[in-house]
């Protein structure tokens, strides 16, 4: 019996009454304090695992320890330890935020995986606040920290863990160690832990697949919202298992140590040291794989292959993604390129080549005029712009996201037995910024699209409120029954590629059904053998 079945949740009477103020709960671990503010209580910095320090680093994720009386938790964990993206960040990082509308009750739970692809973010990003989405959807809404870099990715096998015989993946681990814990605690937030749906973004939508697919996770994972997923596969966003050894030999020769030794090598080092590893141009490194980001290893247990080479998930799917994804790299908001624009041919070329060089370990001339060709007639007869950024822009993001994305949801429509919901999400950004760019639906989801930040680039007038309404609606109705409804939106099919079944989602009209667009310019990579073919 846990300790939340001998001790059933309580809450403050304040909070009871809706007035604000402290609420306290019990976990499996211990009794914990978060805060009512207006319709929802938020729990944060919530241990899920034990620290994953000294003997514990490169190790499978332990239970928390548990403590006495009533722990604060009110303020957020440090980021999983990485570079200057996020202050503050650290080893000791295994911990859960919790939004809630009350501890009691039978609620959906949706689970968010935060993106940064494997290297950096955390769930207490404040674009991930997930207030609005529990009051709006009513649903517990998760987020958490998980390891990345050097210290979540990679295998060894002399990093062996003596109580599970794992080796690789410590972040997919630590995910499936939090999605156990959110079954084991749901009622303690007011969830259903037999309703739990798994959402993310980016890194964070391919961990959503991925985790969807394990054994040990089926019965737990209800449903799956995959959002602008970095679907994995080598050079790209992994390595071989081979290569992944060396790496860490190398490390292990670095700091005049073992493979082992390298629990007791200072954390920053370790991360510097990592990092530098895979600086500079993929193509003159030492090392081949890793290319764009340092994802999962197929390690025949936390990783048992490839999107592209396993079956799709056997639960309901909603797929997102963001109209131009490229967007996000080559014109901001997120990450504004740090060097020229392509402006003219040999800018264009190189520009193009640079993202090619991304994918595959050798890119000739003759691919980069093979890609350029192809992208000039399919744009204009799309009606899509071409002049040099906006071709560039589509390239990348067609190439490391909406090519796999959109050939994975078809062929999910010919082989799987799930249903499938697919939405291009529409709604463009700003000027001087443009298109509609990866990582923007989350903006949307959790409504923080607000945010003083975010304001000038996303909007935040009635339209713009009524999209993200639309948004948690189709989300919250999906983690309810798996059907996705919103009174904004009409009635949205079971994706079927052969029929305008995808909801197009932004600008005037709101929602409406339509077939994908940019459909032609994704042939080109069926045949140029730089993407998997799915």
């Amino acid at each position: 019996m846990s300790r939340r079945e001998q001790h059933p949740p309580r809450a403050s009477s304040s909070a009871a009454a809706g007035r604000g103020g402290t609420v306290v709960t019990e976990t499996t671990a211990g009794r914990i304090a978060g805060v009512r503010t207006g319709r929802v209580t938020v729990f944060r910095g919530v241990p899920y695992a034990a620290p994953p320090v000294g003997r514990l680093r490169f190790a499978s994720p332990r239970p928390p320890e548990p403590w006495g009386g009533v722990r604060e938790t009110t303020a957020f964990a440090p980021p999983s330890l990485q570079g200057d993206y996020l202050p503050g960040s650290a080893e000791d990082s295994l911990y859960a935020n919790v939004w809630t509308p009350g501890v009691r009750g039978r609620r959906p739970v949706l689970v968010y995986v935060h993106g940064g692809g494997w290297l950096l973010g955390a769930g207490s990003e404040p674009d991930y606040d997930g207030a609005r989405t529990a009051e709006r959807g009513d649903l517990v809404v998760v987020t958490f920290n998980y390891r990345l870099g050097a210290f979540g990715w990679g295998l060894h096998e002399d990093l062996a863990d003596p109580a599970t015989g794992s080796f690789a993946n410590w972040g997919l681990q630590d995910q499936a160690a939090l999605l156990r814990w959110v079954r084991d605690n749901a009622e303690a937030f007011g969830g259903d832990p037999g309703n739990i749906t798994l959402a993310g973004t980016s890194a964070g939508g391919s961990s959503a697949w991925q985790l969807s697919l394990l054994p040990e996770l089926r019965g737990i994972v209800r449903r799956i919202v995959a959002v602008s997923t970095k679907h994995v596969w080598a050079p790209a966003s992994s390595t071989t298992p081979e290569e992944s050894r060396a790496v860490f030999e190398r490390l292990a020769r670095r700091f005049g140590t073992t493979v082992p030794g390298l629990r007791r090598v200072p954390a920053a080092a370790l991360r510097d040291a990592w990092d530098g590893t895979f600086s500079g141009d993929p193509a003159g490194r030492a090392v081949e794989g890793w290319r764009e980001y340092r994802g999962p290893v197929v390690d025949g247990r936390w990783m048992r292959g490839y999107d592209h080479a396993l079956p799709t998930p056997a639960v309901p799917v909603m797929c997102v993604f963001a109209r131009t994804e490229g967007s996000f790299f080559t014109t901001g908001p997120g990450y504004p390129f740090d060097g020229p624009l392509p402006a003219d041919e040999a800018g264009l070329r190189a520009a193009v080549r640079a993202v090619l060089d991304k994918c595959a370990a050798k890119v000739g001339d003759e691919q980069v005029g093979e890609c350029l060709a192809h992208y000039r007639e399919a744009l204009p007869a799309a009606g899509r712009a071409a002049d040099p950024v906006s071709l560039w822009t589509e390239v990348w993001g067609d190439a490391l996201f909406r090519y796999q994305i959109v050939r994975l949801a078809e062929r999910h429509a010919r082989e799987g037995r799930s249903p499938q919901y697919v939405m291009e999400f529409a709604h463009p950004v700003r000027p001087p910024y443009a298109g509609t760019p990866h990582e923007a639906t989350s903006k949307f989801l959790f409504g923080t699209h607000r945010l003083p930040v975010h304001a000038p680039v996303y909007g935040d007038g009635p339209l713009e409120r009524r999209i993200s309404d639309t948004l948690i609606d189709l989300v919250a109705s999906f983690a309810r029954n798996g059907r996705p409804t919103s009174r904004h939106a009409p009635a949205w099919p079971v994706f079927d590629p052969t029929e305008p079944t995808a909801m197009i989602l932004g600008g005037a009209p709101v929602a409406r059904t339509g077939r994908l667009s940019a459909l032609p310019q994704l042939r080109y990579w069926d045949t140029a053998g730089l993407v998997p073919r799915t």
